[in-house]
């Protein structure tokens, strides 16, 4: 089947943005937690977590335009940190519901039940129930004119994982952990993985 440019232009506005999200396959799923200086807690589902690099560890986000109140993004840059949270098979439909449009003083944690945890004094709650996760520095953002998102980068600074996932040369079997993948807006797989080849070097 072929779509135009001028068919999707013409699709109704929610199956144009099913079939718009399907288009980049499989994403990671996180938790975005981050806390405001009045101690109000927040937490947020995000597909669009990248690598930007190792050293410095940097990862990256998109956050959707601030035309209407961006709890996580304003909790942000009131504070430079957050933690990012994997979603696993346990808790998937919890962290489907924290893209509900709650009030700010109304914690996701609260409506979902999932556990807000504080490890070595970082201010921002991470998922008790996460089994990967880790806390974020920002670093900065880049507002995107074309569509009035914002790119927000940071820097990793503490990582927590479930040993079951640690190999010895680093690499995290995410499958080992129950990992969750995200596609669309509301699709989620749990994944099997074929294996794990060697580096890629010319003949």
């Amino acid at each position: 089947m072929h779509f135009t440019k001028a068919q999707i232009d013409a699709l109704e506005k929610h199956t144009r943005t099913h079939l718009i999200n399907s288009l980049s396959g499989f994403k990671s799923a996180n938790l975005i937690g981050t806390q405001d200086l009045l101690g109000n807690t927040n937490l947020s589902i995000v597909s669009s977590v990248i690598h930007l690099g190792a050293n410095p560890p940097l990862v990256a986000m998109i956050i959707r335009p601030h035309s209407v109140p961006r709890h996580t993004f304003e909790n942000i840059l009131q504070t430079g940190i957050y933690t990012i949270n994997q979603v696993n098979k346990s808790i998937y439909k919890q962290a489907h519901q924290t893209s509900a449009r709650y009030d700010k003083d109304e914690s996701e944690f609260d409506a979902t039940g999932l556990t807000p945890e504080y490890l070595n004094d970082f201010a921002a709650p991470f998922v008790q129930e996460s089994r990967l996760k880790y806390s974020v520095k920002f670093v900065e953002n880049q507002h995107l004119a074309i569509n009035g998102t914002e790119l927000v980068i940071g820097e990793i600074m503490d990582v927590y994982v479930d040993k079951a996932a640690l190999q010895s040369d680093g690499f995290l079997d995410l499958q080992a952990i129950e990992t969750v993948a995200v596609t669309g807006l509301d699709s989620y797989h749990t994944s099997n993985k074929l294996m794990r080849l060697p580096y890629a070097k010319k003949p």
